[in-house]
This record gives C-alpha cells, sequence and structure tokens, in this order.
C-alpha cells in the first residue's frame, strides 16, 4: 500500500509538473497563430488517445455510454468548453500572460465549489464561503487598479470548471472522455489546417522542421500528462490530488515572474495574497473534512 501511494505521489508530481511547465512548450511554437496550434494539439492527439484507449480496453465502455443522447449532448458541450479553454490558454501564453492564466488555474477549485452549489445544490461550510469571498476581493482589487478584468484568468476559470462540472454529470472515463471529445474536434481541426495549406497561411511544412516538430509535439503535450494523472489518481485520494493540482498555477506564477519578467506590482501581489489566503482556508478544511469523513467510516 506504502509503495502505491509512492508511486501515486511520483506520477501526480510529473502530471501536475508537466502542466505547470507547458507554458515552455507553447511559447516555442509563439510564431504560429493560437487558432492553428489549438488545431494541431486535436489532429495529433487524436491517434495517440486512441492507442491509450485501446490499450486500457476501453473501447467496450465507449459503446454503451455514446448510446445514450444525453451522454453525447454531454459530451459534445464538453468539447466545445475544453476546446475555447485551451484556445484561451495558448493565447494567453504567447500573447505574455501567464500571470493571468495562474490566477485562473488558482482561482479554479474555489469556483469549482461555487458552481458546486449553484447546480448540484452542494452546501458550502463557513469556511469555504470565506474563501470564494477572498477570491473575489482579491480579482475586485485587480480590477479596479487595472481599470480592466482580469478577462484571461475569469475565462481559464470559469471554462475549466463549467467543464468539469460537464464531465461530473457525463459518466466517462478520463482518458475515454478526452478522445471522444478531440474526436468531435477534429473534422473542424481538419478543416482549418486544409484551409490553411491552400491559402498558404499556415506554419506545418512551411516554417522549417523545428516548428514541424514542435507542432507534432502537440499531441504527445496534451496526452502523457493525462496518463500520468490517471495513474496517480487510481492511487491517491482525492483530498491528496486536491493539493497537487496547485503545483501547475504555482510554476506558471515562477515562470511569468521570473523567466518571462511580466509587470508584477502591489496589486498583484494583493490580488495573488487573496487567492493564496483562500486556497490555505480551502484546502485546510477540506482535509478537516477527509479525516472526519475518514473516522467515520
Amino acid at each position: 500500500m506504502r509503495n502505491q501511494t509512492a508511486l501515486g505521489v511520483f506520477f501526480a508530481l510529473l502530471a501536475f509538473g508537466a502542466w505547470g511547465f507547458i507554458p515552455l512548450y507553447f511559447k516555442a511554437v509563439a510564431e504560429t497563430p493560437p487558432l492553428e496550434i489549438l488545431a494541431h494539439r486535436v489532429v495529433w492527439s487524436v491517434p495517440l488517445l486512441a492507442l491509450l484507449v485501446t490499450a486500457a480496453q476501453g473501447w467496450q465502455s465507449l459503446r454503451p455510454a455514446l448510446s445514450d443522447r444525453r451522454t453525447i449532448l454531454g459530451i459534445l458541450a464538453s468539447a466545445v468548453i475544453l476546446a475555447i479553454n485551451w484556445l484561451i490558454f495558448i493565447y494567453a501564453i504567447n500573447s505574455g500572460q501567464v500571470l493571468q492564466s495562474s490566477l485562473g488555474y488558482y482561482m479554479n477549485p474555489l469556483l469549482n465549489v461555487l458552481l458546486g452549489m449553484i447546480f448540484l445544490k452542494e452546501r458550502l461550510t463557513r469556511l469555504q464561503a470565506l474563501a470564494v469571498l477572498l477570491a473575489a476581493v482579491g480579482v475586485m482589487i485587480l480590477t479596479v487598479h487595472a481599470g480592466t478584468v482580469p478577462w484571461i484568468a475569469l475565462a481559464l476559470a470559469g471554462t475549466f470548471s463549467v467543464y468539469g462540472l460537464i464531465r461530473k454529470v457525463v459518466r466517462l472515463a478520463s482518458v475515454e472522455g478526452l478522445f471522444v471529445e478531440t474526436l468531435l474536434m477534429l473534422t473542424p481541426a481538419l478543416v482549418w489546417l486544409f484551409y490553411l495549406g491552400l491559402t498558404g497561411g499556415g506554419s506545418f511544412l512551411t516554417g522549417g522542421w523545428r516548428i514541424d516538430v514542435l507542432l507534432f509535439l502537440a499531441g504527445p503535450v496534451t496526452a502523457v500528462p493525462l496518463i500520468w494523472f490517471t495513474s496517480a489518481a487510481r492511487r491517491l485520494n482525492y483530498a491528496t490530488i486536491g493539493i497537487f493540482q496547485y503545483i501547475a498555477p504555482s510554476c506558471h506564477f515562477l515562470l511569468g515572474v521570473f523567466l518571462y519578467d511580466e509587470p508584477f506590482g502591489t496589486a498583484h501581489l494583493i490580488t495573488f495574497a487573496c487567492i493564496w489566503t483562500a486556497l490555505v482556508i480551502f484546502t485546510t478544511d477540506s482535509l478537516r473534512r477527509q479525516s472526519k469523513l475518514g473516522r467515520r467510516g
């Protein structure tokens, strides 16, 4: 049991570390427009995810799930939301707004709780409500100081939270679900790449071998961290996974401030302090309630 837990921690570090340093990849292909990068991410992910579904013997679980009209509509909605999230994230990184991506994914678990209250009738504890309120105060401070709403951070948090909410309702395993989502995106992606090829506006096969290799790697960059995450989730409890999820936005924060020299003033410091405090409160409350449930069990 101890070895399995240690292995789960190892896979969690790999998964969230990969997601944390993924801005390095998107910066490397920044000369390519975000929509084209998104199309390549979809196209090269589909065959790799198909192999993963085969390896996991997941085809049988797909057939009954996709024969249900509600599941099909749910997975179609999640595919659209995921495509929007990916596109916004790529745009954020390539336009020099890594700090906004960090802020967005820090806010994500807090927004998850809020959506759970609104749509799933889940009750917020007092500490959870305080955490959500602190996060809102932080966003308001940054908005007032900058004079504009941090829309990228809010859009990333919002789309990913809505995506998580849909996937919570649609009962389909992570790898199989992502395969179907990317499969639904495949036709629009191929049409767009074909159009770029006809008009001479594409980067693939025209920008040199380096950019070709990097665009091809969009598939593994998408799928491999998911394999690691799935391996971790099988070995660790939900609360432990919840703590590891803060690794990715923390890496984004460090990259934005120290590697890409993005502006980080007093307002940013106060905003992030509010978010970090909210996450400490939220995580402490979650661990406390998890411990109580464990003792009852």
